[in-house]
């Protein structure tokens, strides 16, 4: 009999879903995406996510002491085994001393990737299992907060997201949120007007960081009004993670409590989620909230593709990369307003552009909607 059910190739056993995956990977080279939650990720992340990791089953986490090494000591496959048969390790499950590895160096190299303002590697505790953004900040929600605390975060028509305090979404119907928004005027966001919601609903927690508003948060100020009413501060950069782990914009290491960033956006890298802090305590209720308060058992195959895209984050040609991503977004806001079109909040200094497509007129008079928009 022949091994079909485990050795045969997708082409071979599927025919005509494999056409489909190449009708995809063609329409990705021949369309201009401009959805920026999409990135490509390189063919190296694709490939450790089609791993043999993929496998695996591993509730838990690696050694607590594995946070602290070198990236030599964690690849230390002689002294990590011994270390392994001598003491086993925190997981629920067995034969996962290679997820060790590769968890505790997709951890070491996101610290090292995301370090800045001062903040050393061996100061920032990682989590790398949430499955994605939506996932990560509900276990933040989890790990800080009670049912109906107070929650103030950007509104969603405004730039925010779903699980920032959308009433559609559980962290709307979990908890009492509150929404700041952009000035009328201005199109940006009125610090003074953020500080007054805070000191008036005290919220348990502040979220700064958007999926639609394009400037970076002034992660300072978001500080000190966090401080001033005794709250906590989340910095959810899931769509500028890259450019912020290449430092080409502002980071919140150190300044915000905690920071969340998806790693499949600007990161490059594979589907998934990043948690940091700085603050022991925190990263232990962090790492309840995901396992087991959030999830089962981590997507091992995963982390290759984090490992792979943390390492190039670390480059000079990954920096280069996010520059001129900033770059050509600005580029493309002064064409689009030179040609007529409202750009929504004013401009850019990320990759976030918007259009207002209210802007375009036909000889008739009628707008444009964003959705034929797209489709034209």
């Amino acid at each position: 009999m022949k091994d079909f059910l485990v050795r045969g190739t997708l082409e071979e056993l599927d025919p005509k879903v494999f056409e489909l995956t190449q009708i995809e990977a063609e329409r990705q080279v021949r369309k201009l995406i401009m959805i920026a939650s999409e990135s490509q990720a390189p063919l190296a992340v694709r490939e450790g996510l089609a791993s043999a990791f993929q496998n695996i089953y591993a509730e838990g986490y690696p050694d607590e002491n594995s946070r602290w090494m070198s990236e030599d000591e964690i690849l230390d496959h002689d002294s990590r085994l011994l270390h392994y048969r001598r003491y086993s390790d925190p997981r629920y499950y067995k034969g996962v001393e290679y997820v060790d590895t590769i968890e505790a160096l997709a951890r070491r190299r996101a610290a090292e990737a995301f370090a800045a303002n001062g903040v050393t590697a061996d100061e920032i505790y990682v989590n790398v299992q949430a499955l994605s953004g939506g996932p990560a900040n509900n276990a933040v929600y989890q790990a800080l907060m009670e049912l109906g605390d107070t929650v103030l975060g950007m509104d969603l028509l405004h730039g925010g997201h779903l699980s920032h305090g959308s009433h559609v979404n559980r962290s709307g119907k979990w908890f009492n949120a509150v929404h700041y928004g952009i000035d009328s005027e201005t199109e940006q966001i009125d610090y003074e007007a953020v500080r007054a919601l805070a000191v008036e609903h005290k919220p348990k927690m502040i979220i700064a960081g958007y999926s639609s508003y394009s400037w970076v948060p002034d992660w300072q100020k978001f500080r000190e009004i966090a401080d001033e009413v005794g709250a906590y501060l989340l910095a959810d950069i899931s769509h500028i993670g890259g450019m912020t782990a290449a430092g080409v914009v502002p980071s919140p290491m150190g300044i915000a409590d905690v920071v969340m960033s998806t790693t499949h956006k600007s990161l490059h890298g594979p589907r998934g989620a990043v948690l940091m802090t700085t603050n022991r305590l925190l990263a232990r209720k962090i790492d309840r909230a995901v396992f087991p308060g959030e999830q089962g058992g981590p997507h091992v195959n995963t982390f290759v593709g984090l490992a792979l895209a943390f390492k190039l984050a670390k480059t000079e040609e990954y920096k280069k990369l996010q520059q001129q991503t900033i770059d050509n977004a600005i580029a493309m806001v002064d064409q689009f307003q030179k040609r007529g079109l409202k750009v929504p909040f004013g401009g850019t200094d990320t990759h976030l552009i918007n259009i207002d497509c209210r802007s375009i007129k036909g000889a008739d008079g009628a707008t444009l909607s964003g959705d034929m928009a797209s489709r034209i």
